[in-house]
């Protein structure tokens, strides 16, 4: 996640605020993030408690967020390195999750909570016509997918809301998260596809299923 080229507030709890705005994260996935409860930062920011972020937190929220940890209280250093915002101005941080989705019977998740990030030139998810608020990393489990998506690649998922299109998509039925290829099947029904053939096609009605989104990009060891 990067800040943006606006000009910036000198106060912390403001400037964090817009760092999660801009980013499109909740207060609440921050809050846990940084291992505190889900209230945390939002009554740091609307009432001033605590007064002041610890050092442990504020460096883990500037190093998510790709920015100095003055902007965000700490005691601002001389530098005479490039500054941060021009180093990272071309770069942007996609949110790695802590979930799985599964390329086999079916993942329960675990809650949406970043715990890293992918870095990602912003030229190249421009031309790919990819919004950064609106993309994260999700680690694959199983072996469904095979060869095209293999057990513990990550891949990046496109959350846009748009019009269904044909294509390897992560779906949640129930409870549980899985990552298919997704086609049109009867009215009122879409066929989910493993790429391993040792496993056979099923449908399901749209009302039992959602598409959490569209697989674009991914990531694993050769």
């Amino acid at each position: 996640m990067m800040a943006s080229g606006r000009a910036q507030t000198g106060d912390p709890r403001e400037r964090l605020a817009e760092l999660a705005q801009e980013a499109g994260v909740s207060l609440a996935s921050l809050s846990r993030m940084i291992g505190r409860n889900a209230s945390y930062l939002q009554q740091y920011i609307t009432k001033g408690s605590p007064r002041r972020l610890d050092e442990a937190d504020r460096e883990k929220l500037a190093e998510f967020f790709g920015v100095p940890e003055s902007e965000l209280g700490g005691r601002r250093e001389i530098s005479y390195d490039i500054p941060v915002s021009r180093r990272k101005a071309d770069w942007v941080e996609v949110p790695r999750l802590s979930l799985s989705a599964s390329a086999g019977p079916g993942e329960l998740p675990a809650e949406e909570v970043p715990f890293d990030t992918f870095r990602f030139s912003r030229r190249w998810l421009r031309q790919q016509g990819f919004e950064p608020a609106k993309l994260s990393a999700i680690r694959v489990v199983g072996d469904s997918m095979e060869p095209l998506l293999r057990d513990g690649d990550e891949v990046l998922v496109d959350h846009s809301p748009s019009n269904f299109r044909e294509g390897v998509h992560v779906v949640r039925i129930g409870d549980a998260l899985h990552v298919k290829r997704v086609q049109a099947g009867p009215p009122g029904r879409v066929v989910l596809i493993s790429e391993n053939h040792a496993y056979a096609p099923f449908e399901v009605g749209l009302e039992d299923i959602e598409l959490i989104g569209r697989v674009v990009w991914k990531s694993g060891r050769l």
